[in-house]
C-alpha cells in the first residue's frame, strides 16, 4: 500500500505534465479502440454467419439472376434440410440516402432458416399471409419511427417505380451480432409486378440460401449442387456464407488494412509521448535515485520505483479511454447506422487496449530506467534540478 501511495505521489508531482500525458494517452487508447471496433463492425457479417448456411449464387457474378425452378432441384441434394431464395431489391426511403439492406425473400423458409430473426408469432402469422407485407429490424424501426400497420414506400433503383409495403413485423436479434436494420418482403410481390414490368427478371431470382444437417456436410452439399447446374445457362457457384461474406469484405482489403496499420501507428506515436515523460522525469530525479543507492537501495528498487510510476501514468490513461470509448461508439453506431449496421465493443477490443497500455508502460521505461541504474552515484549527486 505504501509502495502504490509513493508510485502516486511521484506520478502526480508534475501535475501539468503528467495532465498533459494522460490526455494524451486517453485520446490514444480512444482512437485504438474506437479503429479497432470499425475493424469489428466490418467483419460482423463474417462473424455472425452459420456453419449450416450455404449460399449459391450465378457463376459468372452475383449481379447475374438464376432460374427460380432451381429450388426444387436443389431440395433434391443428399443433405439438404431447407432452400430458401432471394433478390436484393435496391430500394430507398425518400432520399437515396436513407439506405438500407432491403430484399425480396420467399418469407416461410427464409424465416425458418434464419433463426436468429426473433419474429412474434402474431406477427409472424400476419407477415406470412399479407402479400404486401414486410418485416423489419428494430434498429430500422428506431431510425425511421415505423411502428406495425405503417404504410412504407420505397424509390426503387433496380425495380423502378413507387413500391408500397405494409409493415407487419419487427425483428430483434437473437444474438448481439445479428443486424437488426434489415427490410425484407415477400418475393411473390415482387415477381408479379416484374411479370408485367420487367419481364426479364420474372421467375427469376438473385440467390438461394441452403440450410444443410450438419456443418460437416457443407462441402460435399455445394459440389454437388454445382454439378447439378454445369453446363446450363446458368451455373451455379456454392460455398459457405462465411466465405460468401468474405467476397464483399475482400473488395475493401485495402481500407480494412489501412485502418488497421493507423490504429498501431496511434500507439507508438503515444509511446514516444511517455518515454518523453519518463525521460524528463527520470532526468530530473538523478539525485535522489543516487541518494537511494547510497542508503542501500539496488538497482531492483530504482527499476520498481520507474517501472510503476510509468504503469500507473498509462492504466490511468487507459481507464479513461475505455470509459469514454462506450459512449463513443453509441454516437458512431447511431451516425453510421446505415453502414455499420453491427457497431458493438468486443471483449477482444478492450484487451487489446489493455496490452496496448502494458506494451507503453514497459517500452516507454526502458531507458530512463537503464539511466538512472548506470548512473555513478557521485555523478548523481552533482545533478541539480
Amino acid at each position: 500500500m505504501l509502495i502504490l501511495k509513493v508510485l502516486f505521489r511521484n506520478a502526480f508531482r508534475n501535475k501539468l505534465r503528467t495532465g498533459l500525458t494522460l490526455l494524451g494517452i486517453t485520446i490514444a487508447i480512444l482512437a485504438f479502440g474506437l479503429l479497432r471496433t470499425l475493424i469489428s463492425a466490418w467483419y460482423a457479417g463474417v462473424e455472425a454467419s452459420s456453419a449450416t448456411r450455404l449460399i449459391t449464387r450465378n457463376s459468372v457474378s452475383i449481379i447475374f439472376p438464376l432460374p427460380h425452378f432451381y429450388k426444387d432441384k436443389i431440395q433434391q441434394v443428399n443433405g439438404v434440410k431447407t432452400v430458401s431464395y432471394g433478390t436484393w431489391f435496391g430500394g430507398v426511403y425518400g432520399d437515396e440516402k436513407n439506405f438500407f439492406a432491403n430484399f425480396a425473400v420467399e418469407p416461410r423458409s427464409f424465416l425458418e432458416v434464419y433463426p436468429e430473426f426473433i419474429l412474434p408469432q402474431n406477427e409472424r402469422e400476419t407477415f406470412l399471409n399479407e402479400q404486401k407485407g414486410c418485416v423489419i429490424g428494430r434498429k430500422l424501426a428506431d431510425r425511421f419511427k415505423w411502428k406495425i400497420g405503417d404504410l412504407v414506400t420505397l424509390k426503387g433503383t433496380i425495380f423502378l417505380g413507387n413500391w408500397d409495403f405494409v409493415v407487419r413485423g419487427i425483428y430483434r436479434g437473437r444474438d448481439k451480432d445479428t443486424d437488426e436494420s434489415q427490410f425484407f418482403f415477400h418475393w411473390d410481390y415482387l415477381n408479379e409486378i416484374s411479370k408485367k414490368t420487367l419481364p426479364l427478371w420474372a421467375d427469376q431470382v438473385g440467390y438461394y440460401i441452403i440450410g444443410v444437417n450438419r456443418p460437416e456436410l457443407s462441402g460435399d452439399v455445394a459440389v454437388a449442387i454445382d454439378q447439378l447446374f454445369k453446363n446450363s445457362l446458368a451455373e451455379t457457384l456454392t460455398e459457405t456464407e462465411k466465405a460468401f461474406q468474405q467476397g464483399f469484405v475482400a473488395m475493401t482489403g485495402a481500407i480494412v488494412m489501412a485502418i488497421q496499420i493507423v490504429s498501431f501507428v496511434v500507439i507508438f506515436i503515444i509511446m514516444a509521448v511517455v518515454a518523453n515523460t519518463m525521460a524528463m522525469t527520470t532526468r530530473e530525479r538523478i539525485g535522489e535515485y543516487a541518494i537511494l543507492k547510497t542508503l542501500g537501495f539496488g538497482g531492483g528498487h530504482i527499476t520498481a520505483l520507474i517501472f510503476g510510476e510509468s504503469l500507473v501514468i498509462t492504466i490511468l490513461g487507459c481507464l479513461l479511454g475505455v470509459v469514454l470509448t462506450f459512449p463513443a461508439t453509441k454516437v458512431i453506431s447511431h451516425e453510421l447506422g446505415e453502414y455499420f449496421p453491427v457497431f458493438n465493443i468486443e471483449r477482444e477490443t478492450l484487451y487489446l487496449n489493455l496490452v496496448a497500455a502494458l506494451v507503453i508502460a514497459f517500452v516507454s521505461a526502458i531507458i530512463p530506467t537503464r539511466r538512472a541504474i548506470k548512473i555513478r552515484i557521485a555523478d548523481g549527486l552533482r545533478r541539480i534540478g
